[in-house]
């Protein structure tokens, strides 16, 4: 696919804005440090004004005004604390086209062929150099259109970048704000002083793969042996599992004798967590930490206003060595998933921020590709999250999904844009492990 970059643009807030330095959170400055890709699928409409970039640009500008610190740019205070200095210098804005139709991409797999769709962020002028959201609006030749977006992770979570671009659509169609955002970190200050009161295994680096099982070793000899130098090629995958086989999954938390009712999503991370190990063919005895991304907006007590605006995601890390997993019934890594986010309330969500308060060094602790890789796991749902709502004036996506996935072993919980009730997995896993997978993963 060759795209062609028509037009490129910063688009400022329509009005003049705060000119601050916004505080971030401890959860703020621990994920990982890119632009967040996602992207948007919208089928022609015959409309003459279809995505024209001047209603787009307009809608754009005007919720920058509420939303101002998406328009700045990250600097260091005089503490060396990375913040956002809401500036209004603006978000890149790219127009551009391209042969190819919305059919070429099938199933939307975040292959690398879906990364062109969104601006590219040079990020070795520094940290106050690039825009904190990059969007591109790309026309195909069957008249549909796809909207990029890379938005950094610091200024926003999934739940608040959806809260703008659903705003930034709805000011398109010239709708107002219908929920303001709220702009204060400081309500996920840590406590002072600090008081941690677990010992907080997400923040712990994951179980290392063992290169041979114990017990092989054992039987060789063995000692194991040296890690490769370079690690293996990774593919990415989606998979769509209908209402039915959803159901059947569900099912199986019955299954030998167990009388606890675990929900649809405790089943379906536990039976992906389940199917990479045995995809893998980690050794029994090797534990696998799962990484799941956890909003603490409901969680916390009392819970955080309605809009706010930044990251409020902790992680829940279940840990079970692959035996376990894949010789006991599904239900058995849903039950661990259960009990993990059973743990995360507000008691156990200030204690994380305080355990970040402490730490030494925050940087050390940012996910990466060191912390997904086998033996481990990420996974990201989306399954609650309005990612269908932006509807600019020419109706609602087809699809919607991430736009690229960074490190082997993340993966994402899609939603069904049609309401069918299906769900869909995307992954990335090494080529050979993914093999296994795409059969495993309809083992149900």
């Amino acid at each position: 696919m060759i795209v062609n970059v028509k037009e490129s643009s910063l688009v400022q807030p329509a009005e003049e804005t705060p000119n601050v330095g916004l505080w971030n959170a401890n959860v703020d400055l621990v994920v990982p440090r890119f632009h967040t890709p996602s992207v948007y699928f919208y089928r022609p409409t015959g409309a003459a004004d279809f995505f024209d970039p001047a209603v787009m640009k307009k809608g754009l500008a005007k919720a920058l005004v509420p939303f101002y610190p998406m328009a700045g740019r990250l600097r260091r205070d005089e503490d060396g604390r990375i913040e956002i200095n809401c500036n209004a210098e603006g978000v890149l804005f790219v127009v551009a086209d391209t042969t190819s139709v919305i059919d070429d991409f099938g199933d939307f797999a975040p292959t690398l062929e879906l990364r062109q769709l969104i601006p590219a962020v040079d990020y070795s002028g520094g940290l106050s150099t690039y825009p904190l959201l990059v969007l591109q609006v790309t026309y195909f030749k069957c008249g549909g259109v796809s909207l990029g977006v890379g938005m950094q992770h610091h200024a926003a979570d999934g739940f608040s970048g959806l809260h703008f671009v659903n705003t930034w659509s709805d000011m398109s169609r010239g709708l107002d704000i219908t929920l303001p955002p709220f702009i204060d970190r400081t309500l996920l200050r840590a406590r002072d002083p600090p008081r941690p009161a677990f010992e907080h295994i997400e923040y712990l680096p994951p179980p290392a793969m063992k290169t041979l099982s114990t017990a092989a070793a054992a039987v060789t000899g063995d000692a194991a042996s040296k890690p490769t130098a370079e690690p293996a090629p990774a593919a990415v995958s989606i998979f769509k599992l209908t209402r039915d086989q959803l159901n059947a999954l569900k099912a199986k938390a019955k299954e030998a004798g167990n009388t606890i009712s675990y929900s649809t999503y405790e089943m379906l991370a536990g039976h992906v967590w389940r199917s990479a190990c045995r995809a893998r063919g980690l050794a029994d005895d090797q534990d696998t930490k799962l990484y799941i991304a956890t909003d603490g907006r409901s969680r916390l007590r009392p819970p955080l206003p309605a809009g706010y605006f930044g990251n409020v995601i902790f992680t829940t890390t279940p840990i079970a060595s692959a035996g376990d997993l894949g010789n006991k019934p599904t239900w058995f890594a849903a039950g661990r998933i259960h009990d993990a986010l059973g743990r995360m309330d507000d008691e156990y969500l200030r204690s994380a921020l305080d355990y970040l308060e402490v730490q030494p060094d925050l940087t050390a602790l940012v996910r990466g590709a060191h912390t997904f890789k086998c033996p481990n796991l990420g996974i990201t749902s989306w399954a609650r999250l309005p990612i269908h709502d932006a509807d600019f004036g020419w109706g609602r996506p087809i699809f919607m999904g991430p736009g690229g996935i960074p490190f082997e072993g993340l993966s994402f919980i899609l939603p069904s844009p049609t309401g069918d009730g299906s769900m869909s997995v995307a992954i990335s896993l090494q080529e050979e492990h993914m093999k296994l997978f795409n059969s495993l993963i309809y083992e149900i």
